[in-house]
């Protein structure tokens, strides 16, 4: 192989061209995940005006890109998954039938190891250092929205019925109910984050909104437009007013789920689940495939999602005493994490400490 390492504003007009093509052709080549906004150079640009290290290497054949492999390095060689935290996809963009050694790749980027939390399926080369592998769930739109719908009522018909009649109900109780699929007023996505930070004190979870990087990145999607990506921030309003939005990002084929949120107040008529079938007819219309809900046990997800998709976590490493440290001290972590969230009776008590805890922040 030949590889070529490049800060974000490095790369090249044309490198970046061919890696949107790469996307492009993936569900032709058999490799429909690869067309993820997550794994797009729209994000990884974005990551690197926002985080320091963030890298891209380039692997070429008799001079022409090939693979594209974006990464974040420390200054000791530890190397994660753009945006690990907030990216709900990661590996290497490449060329169908392209083959790669996981570690010569390491050791061309200086890395004495790699972490991921959401490894798409099919990178061989990395899955061997995977130590647990997640459904994510998706919607399928690519035969439009009514054949999903269909699907929905024969799936789950009470979920279906009760839903559309929630929609009705807030028509009739607000005096009416209209939905944008890409709304453009920033006031709109400062309302998003203020319910979105509001819910994570409110669950006792870590607000990511309160980290001035996140805010910064998804301000900056917010104002990304082109044919191949973009951020869209979907809202339904009810009388005019906001009760329910999404912010997410956009490739060619596939909208990607991130951060959703209601008004509470609201909260009797489910705006967050007709939310997502509007958006799920909007991205139909659109020639969108699919909707990924990203990785993570929520029930609004099992009743809207149509199947799965698997991501992997874990790390691909060197010989190297960094990486042996950094995996010593990540791996309990991971595995104590893991443990809870995927026994039922563990998850349930820990959920109900973190909304009490919640409840006390919140009322502070």
């Amino acid at each position: 192989m030949d590889i070529s390492v490049y800060r974000p504003g490095e790369l090249s007009a044309a490198d970046r061209a061919a890696w949107t093509a790469l996307q492009s052709k993936a569900h032709l080549d058999g490799s429909p995940e690869l067309a993820n906004p997550f794994l797009s150079p729209e994000f990884t640009l974005a990551v690197g005006r926002c985080r320091r290290g963030v890298r891209i290497a380039v692997a070429r054949e008799d001079g022409e890109p090939v693979a594209f492999f974006p990464f974040q390095r420390t200054a000791t060689g530890v190397g994660r998954a753009v945006g690990l935290g907030v990216s709900d996809c990661q590996g290497l963009v490449h060329r169908t039938g392209f083959t790669w050694d996981a570690h010569e790749l390491l050791q061309a980027c200086g890395l004495a190891l790699w972490e991921f939390d959401h490894l798409v399926a099919g990178q061989a080369p990395f899955e061997a250092g995977a130590a647990g592998t997640f459904p994510s769930p998706v919607m399928d739109v690519d035969q439009g929205y009514e054949a999903y719908l269909r699907g929905l009522r024969a799936r789950s018909p009470k979920f279906t019925r009760t839903t559309l009649a929630k929609e009705r109900k807030l028509g009739r109780d607000a005096g009416g109910v209209r939905y944008v699929h890409d709304e453009r007023d920033p006031a709109a996505l400062r309302t998003l984050m203020t319910w979105k930070s509001a819910q994570y004190r409110r669950t006792g979870r870590s607000d990511r909104f309160a980290h001035a990087w996140i805010t910064h990145l998804v301000q900056q999607l917010f104002h990304s437009r082109s044919e191949p990506f973009a951020g869209i921030l979907s809202v339904l309003y009810a009388d005019d007013r906001p009760v329910a939005a999404h912010f997410g990002l956009r490739s060619e084929r596939v909208l990607a789920c991130w951060f959703p949120a209601y008004d509470p107040a609201y909260a009797k008529y489910s705006p967050g689940l007709i939310l997502h079938l509007r958006m799920a007819e909007a991205a139909a219309a659109d020639g969108i495939a699919y909707l990924d809900l990203g990785r993570g046990q929520k029930d609004y997800k099992d009743s809207l999602k149509t199947r799965e998709i698997a991501v992997s976590e874990g790390w691909v490493t060197r010989r190297h005493p960094i990486a042996f440290g950094h995996r010593a001290h990540r791996a309990p972590v991971r595995a104590l994490r893991n443990a809870v969230l995927s026994r039922p009776e563990l998850f349930e008590s820990a959920d109900r400490i973190l909304k009490r805890m919640g409840k006390i922040r919140s009322s502070r």
